[in-house]
């Protein structure tokens, strides 16, 4: 059993002490599979690293054990946690652009943790790696091993960190969103592929992550977090059909799908509370509809509300009656009727070709078609959904358009906005056609200057494209940024490395949005958001539309999002649009096996009981 034992763990911040964990409780057993769920900075990653013994230079455990079959955890010396890393307890991190070496092949990584913790070398090792390529679903894996990690997809580079961490068999698995990155077909396999082996070797997984459909179709249990502190404790059958936390009940409420769509979401309002502050009662009070008098100033305790099933909050232990006041749920207004006419985007015949490195005595060039001759139209005020596996071009189309592959690849074909040719464009007419066309990229944390503050981040296109804004204009602007996508403004001045994969993907889309573009590419820019943060951006992207007549081309795996928001959907394989149409049409009658194998692969959250 892995033991977590009153776990404290503080952080040396320019704020102040950050309690990042405030006196966790937890226990894994062999074979279980335990969900550890929350919003962005609650703590949910902290603990994984805590856990793993990889806190960074500033942290340190301050308290508390981790045990594993009765070692204490935090206790042992390095050269021997080495050996647990890997061998006993082996992690995914949360953004495998940052995790993989970029100047090793991929097949070497995994080589490297299967020699660690093995008895396999040599030629044994390499053919254990690929065949843990293929499981994890790495097309063409005898050629793709001795790929760099640039040449991979974010899904393709997911899989890689899935089969680092599970190639040498370990006993436990921390699994830190495992499945952000991931299309919903390869999603089914790697859940099946933890099922399987869970089966054979017993596997415990610890499961952090911010998708309740995968949590309900693979957890036995449950745990919310909130602020640095565990809130609620449940099997998972019981947590998602009844529900005991009012913070529970509200990220339930805010999960899109079709039965919602026409409909703002349950928006919490509001973000989590920074952890270097002193709390004197309910950490989650000020955001609570259900609030009592006695809730800011009297902590509460976890306690037991049937068997296996815990909860702190004092509705429970110290039952009162609510206090009036603004609702938890900002609801915003539905976005108004699209119009029709002249495409606001209108891509023909668009291909993207890669050159491929020539092998010795290969007569001629070699090249890759990653995108084969695509076509749709896009008009304003309409949001067009672009799905398809991991590595069918979905990302790459939505580069070209934006103009950021001129030198990477051969682009022909056009991509009309609003009449004027993209491809064609340079100078300053391609710098006055940035102003009204943005990207979201898929990893946040990868497009983002490391060496400049958040405010320099949001401030640079401002610069660039709004010439005519002051000082003064540019930071009343970011302001009003960082409050429309959930961070507090204290954030302008920190870094990209102090914020969670959630938190960074907000300051992605403020950046979007910052130079107010006609049209936005958003690649996946919900994929690594919790609930109530997809749900604040999602009705945020939505009332921006109805206010400007904003176009998305909205590049995503996420479903349950797609049935939500788009308004025509054009599926992708193979670098080609195998079937478009209307979201009801597409959705409701998929006519190509491809997509009815999409839509079947789609985990489907349980309702909770009101």
């Amino acid at each position: 059993m892995l033991e977590v034992d009153d776990l404290h763990v503080q952080l040396d911040a320019d704020a102040g002490l950050v309690r990042a964990i405030d006196g966790m409780q937890l226990t894994l057993s062999r074979g279980e599979t335990f969900a550890l769920v929350g919003e962005s900075g609650c703590g949910k990653s902290m603990t994984a690293l805590a856990l793993m013994r990889l806190l960074p230079e500033n942290g340190r455990v301050a308290g508390g054990a981790v045990r594993l079959d009765g070692d204490n955890l935090t206790a042992l010396p390095e050269r021997r946690m080495r050996d647990v890393r890997g061998g006993r307890i082996s992690m995914i991190f949360q953004e495998p652009s940052t995790s993989l070496n970029p100047v090793m092949r991929v097949g070497d990584q995994i080589v490297e943790a299967i020699e660690a913790h093995t008895e396999l070398r040599g030629a044994a090792a390499r053919a254990k790696a690929i065949d843990w390529l293929r499981r994890v679903g790495i097309p063409e894996p005898e050629r793709r091993v001795d790929d760099y990690p640039f040449r991979l997809s974010g899904g393709q580079k997911q899989r890689v960190m899935i089969a680092i961490a599970l190639a040498a068999e370990p006993d436990y698995l921390i699994a830190d969103e495992p499945t952000t990155a991931l299309d919903v077909t390869i999603q089914a396999q790697i859940l099946d592929l933890l099922r399987d082996l869970q089966r054979e070797r017993r596997l415990g997984v610890l499961l952090i992550t911010h998708d309740l459909a995968v949590v309900s179709g693979l957890a036995h249990r449950v745990a919310l977090m909130y602020a640095g502190q565990i809130i609620e404790v449940a099997p998972a059958v019981e947590f998602f059909t009844q529900p005991r936390h009012p913070y529970a009940r509200l990220l339930l409420q805010a999960l899109p799908d079709a039965s919602r769509r026409g409909e703002p979401l349950a928006a919490i309002r509001g973000t989590v509370p920074p952890l270097w502050q002193s709390f004197a009662g309910c950490r989650f009070e000020p955001r609570c509809d259900k609030a009592m008098r006695h809730c800011a100033g009297t902590p509460p305790m976890l306690t037991d509300e049937g068997p296996r099933h815990q909860v702190r909050c004092l509705l429970f232990s110290q039952p009162g009656e609510a206090l009036p006041g603004e609702p938890a749920i900002a609801a915003m207004p539905a976005p108004a009727p699209a119009g029709s006419g002249v495409p606001l985007l209108d891509v023909r015949d668009l291909r993207v070709r890669f050159a491929l490195k020539t092998p010795l005595f290969h007569r001629g060039p070699r090249h890759f078609d990653a995108v084969a001759g695509v076509s749709y139209q896009l008009h304003a005020g309409r949001t067009l959904a672009l799905v398809g596996e991991s590595g069918c071009g979905k990302t790459t189309s939505g580069k070209a358009i934006v103009q950021l592959l001129r030198r990477q690849a051969q682009i022909s074909g056009q991509a009309l906005l609003a009449g004027r040719d993209l491809f064609s464009l340079s100078g300053a007419a391609l710098v006055d056609a940035r102003r009204s066309i943005q990207i979201i990229f898929q990893d946040p944390f990868a497009s983002m200057n490391p060496r400049m503050r958040v405010a320099d981040v949001l401030e640079e296109g401002l610069i660039a494209l709004r010439p005519e804004l002051d000082a003064a204009a540019r930071r009343e602007r970011l302001n009003v940024l960082v409050d429309q996508v959930g961070l507090r403004r204290d954030a302008l001045q920190r870094w990209p490395h102090e914020f969670s994969g959630g938190q960074r993907q907000r300051i992605a889309i403020a950046r979007a949005l910052a130079v107010e573009p006609r049209l936005i590419v958003c690649d996946e820019p919900t994929s690594a958001l919790d609930v109530s943060v997809q749900a604040q951006i999602l009705n945020l992207l939505r009332e921006l539309q109805r206010e400007r007549g904003l176009a998305y081309l909205f590049i995503t795996h996420n479903i349950g999002v797609v049935e939500y928001i788009a308004d025509d959907i054009a599926v992708m394989q193979g670098g080609r649009i195998v079937e478009s149409g209307t979201c009801m049409d597409v959705l409701g009658q998929a006519r190509e096996a491809y997509t009815r194998r999409l839509l079947a692969a789609v985990p489907r959250l349980q309702s909770p009981a009101p």
